[in-house]
């Protein structure tokens, strides 16, 4: 990468930040930009103007769960590698964001030559992910028509999560009701849903995390 990067930190632990921020320096000790949120919101909102190089998620957030933060930061800035940053290790988890389009999954016990190590990789284009026993469960196969959503899609979806209407959603992304509707039809199609509900059920096995406290 010939400029600085630019990384957005979503995490709402103040230690784990600043130890980012370490890591970050280590590997690029030329210069590298971190930007907080500290919350889903406010790094959507920050997303609206900025485009970053990369982004660090935390699972455990105030307003998300499970892979929900990663799904729709996916959607708000597809072009955007996100690389989730956790305390919950195990291969259900690190093969859930591989099938959600994570660019990489950081253990938070991870040591810190270990941590700039995988920014450097993650930000040179390249994924990184703990070794694990590769799991082809049902959930990661519907994770995986989950990311096979358009942008648009993904963000009509998320409204649908949200419990919008279909008016709303149309409102929200300065499109028509029709398109909104056009977009459902593909969501369906893809998901192998025949309503709103089963696309609904499809989307909360997609990013929950069963048996397991997402941090």
């Amino acid at each position: 990468m010939g400029q600085a990067p630019d990384v957005l930190i979503v995490d709402d632990h103040p230690l784990f930040r600043d130890a980012l921020e370490i890591a970050l320096a280590q590997a690029f000790p030329a210069g590298a930009r971190a930007h907080h949120s500290g919350s889903l919101a406010d790094a959507l909102e920050a997303l609206e103007t900025h485009k970053p190089n990369l982004i660090l998620l935390d699972l455990n957030l105030s307003d998300a769960s499970g892979f929900d933060g990663l799904a729709r930061l996916r959607a708000a800035s597809p072009e955007t590698p996100v690389v989730v940053v956790s305390a919950t290790e195990s291969a259900e988890a690190y093969s859930r964001a591989r099938a959600l389009g994570a660019a990489g999954y950081l253990p938070k016990s991870l040591s810190l030559n270990d941590l700039s190590a995988a920014l450097a990789t993650t930000l040179d284009g390249g994924t990184w992910f703990p070794p694990a026993e590769d799991e082809d469960s049902e959930a990661d196969t519907l994770a995986e028509r989950v990311a096979s959503l358009t942008p648009a899609q993904r963000r009509v979806l998320a409204g649908l999560s949200d419990g919008l209407l279909n008016k709303q959603i149309a409102y929200e992304m300065d499109i028509s009701v029709a398109t909104v509707k056009a977009h459902m039809t593909a969501i369906f199609r893809k998901l192998g849903a025949n309503n709103r509900t089963q696309a609904l059920l499809i989307y909360s096995q997609a990013v929950s995390l069963d048996n397991h406290s997402a941090a």
